[in-house]
């Protein structure tokens, strides 16, 4: 009974307890997002003010996204309620990567024994825009996940972030190929009777302007370059995590190829594989900056090996 009472008392006193008891009455009251974000407009700041940007306040973070999703726990049509009433609230709190890495380790302390409710939350966060695809990746390789590396679900989340990215970026290449097709229909198209000009008119109706076609074609390579991000953070992830192994072991005279290093090189082959067409764009990029020649020759020759498969 003491125990409870301290505990009780530890809790109460910790920063946030009293905003996060204000925000529970508040959301089952059916409050706006304006109304949350007032709740949590006085919280204190942790990070020094070096380290602080002025957007990220990690502790309204903590207050609102553990609050939210606790409240949203009963199914996953509940969760994605909450995250879809509330979404202005995680693009105001959540502006920077680092922000948004953040919501991620909240999401996990939450529900970390129950992988398929996060492989929906972080792709229900994905599709809505509150999380980047580069922050997932960040987040996958930090220091917090380091035990849940070797399991499948962890994987699941990448694959499925990278696929998100692909599908993104294909999506705009096609709008932007169709766009072109129509402007020049519409430049070359020529009237002779009738029939010809309603279809003239039909096309001029859709025809996009070339400033239109100008900002897709920006959209588009914006897109790329946030791919070709992705992949670099991956792929720079593993570089890091495989070479401190391997040093790590050499130090200390042991054998390299322990379970963990048999599951994270096949892992690094199967980024290869599953995605060889969109890392076969940036494979010149990816063999400049990471995989260069002075890299430990057991990671050096997944890539080598992806190359020479491709070629």
């Amino acid at each position: 009974f003491l125990y409870l009472i301290c505990t009780y008392f530890f809790l109460a006193t910790l920063p946030g307890t009293a905003a996060a008891h204000q925000l529970v009455k508040s959301i089952r009251q059916k409050c706006s997002p304006e109304e949350v974000l007032a709740v949590l407009k006085d919280l204190p700041n942790p990070r020094s003010e070096e380290d602080s940007d002025g957007r990220f306040n990690p502790l309204k973070i903590d207050v609102f996204v553990q609050t939210l999703l606790n409240l949203g726990s009963k199914s996953f049509s509940h969760s994605f309620a909450a995250i879809s009433k509330f979404h202005y609230v995680f693009k105001i709190l959540a502006e920077s990567e680092e922000a948004q890495i953040c919501v991620l380790k909240n999401m996990f302390e939450l529900w970390h024994n129950h992988q398929q409710m996060m492989i929906v939350l972080i792709d229900k966060m994905l599709k809505t825009q509150i999380v980047e695809c580069s922050a997932v990746a960040n987040w996958i390789f930090s220091k917090q996940m380091s035990k849940e590396f070797t399991k499948m679900y962890l994987w699941e989340i990448l694959h499925l972030t990278i696929k998100k990215m692909n599908k993104h970026v294909i999506k705009l290449g096609a709008e932007l190929v169709e766009a072109r097709e129509k402007l020049a229909r519409a430049e070359s198209s020529d009237s002779e009777s009738e029939e010809d000009e309603n279809k003239k008119k039909q096309d001029d109706a859709e025809k996009p302007t070339e400033e239109m076609v100008e900002r897709m074609e920006e959209k588009l390579e914006a897109a790329q370059a946030d791919q070709k991000n992705l992949f670099l953070i991956i792929f720079q992830r593993f570089i890091m995590i495989l070479s401190e192994h391997l040093v790590r072991c050499d130090t200390d005279g042991v054998d390299y190829k322990s379970h963990w290093y048999r599951w994270t090189i096949g892992r690094l082959q199967q980024v290869f594989m599953a995605h060889h067409e969109q890392v076969q764009k940036y494979s010149s990029t990816l063999e400049t900056l990471l995989f260069t020649q002075d890299l430990d020759h057991h990671i050096l020759e997944v890539f080598q090996q992806f190359v020479s498969l491709r070629a």
